[in-house]
């Protein structure tokens, strides 16, 4: 595959995922607004962290005028998922040099994620395909982040929008487009409802780790078990 081929493929790979991010990078420039945050700051965010969940939750901390200490903590925290889906594509970039590792790992979210685990399994990690979806997918949430800067002043609430449902609805319309069989189906409701009950339980940042972690295992011991 030549190099423009490989551009326009991982574009296109990364079109729903522009989809889910410009609204919720909207939400987010729109939020960061109303928290007093600058616009150069809010765009650095974007570029520079480019963490959707944690932006958003970082400028609800600033709003409610929460230390920095805390702040960093808890990113830090709900972004440690950020590890899993590292170690679980590793085995497909064995052959890349640290460079372009780092560069990969800077730009792994949990949308290209989905999109890579997919694509990497079928034996497809063209580099430059790869980065293709990387980047088109950031630029469009730094585009959905100064259009939310931009709307700003204009929009008071965002809730009467619904723009706060496309980050989930992302994550599922992704979720659907992976699952092939039965047992995949029960480890994802699995890890749903686990999720559901340790919020309910009061692990407010580390529910999607726990039940990531409990739902991938219990899918491989079944996996295992079929197999024997």
């Amino acid at each position: 595959m030549d190099s423009v081929k490989a551009w326009r493929a991982g574009v296109l790979q990364a079109m729903p995922i522009m989809l889910g991010d410009i609204p919720v990078g909207f939400a987010y420039g729109v939020l960061a607004q109303k928290a007093g945050i600058s616009v150069f700051n809010t765009l650095l965010m974007s570029i520079v962290v480019y963490a959707g969940s944690s932006q958003l939750i970082a400028v609800g901390l600033i709003s409610a005028g929460i230390p920095a200490v805390s702040i960093i903590l808890t990113t830090f925290v709900v972004n440690l998922r950020h590890m899993l889906m590292s170690a679980a594509l590793s085995p497909y970039l064995q052959g890349w040099r640290k460079p372009a590792l780092a560069a990969f790992a800077f730009e792994l979210t949990d949308e290209t994620f989905a999109v890579h685990s997919t694509r990497m399994s079928r034996a497809d990690s063209h580099k430059q395909e790869t980065f293709a979806i990387n980047i088109t997918a950031q630029a469009a949430w730094v585009l959905g982040s100064w259009l939310g800067i931009v709307a700003g002043n204009s929009i008071a609430e965002i809730e009467p929008l619904a723009l706060d449902y496309a980050l989930p609805a992302m994550f599922i319309a992704l979720l659907v487009m992976q699952i092939k069989k039965w047992d995949q189906i029960g480890v994802a409701a699995l890890s749903g409802l686990l999720s559901v009950v340790f919020v309910q339980l009061g692990l407010d940042q580390w529910y999607v780790i726990a039940a990531t972690l409990i739902g991938a295992t219990t899918g491989v011991m079944v996996g295992r078990w079929m197999k024997n």
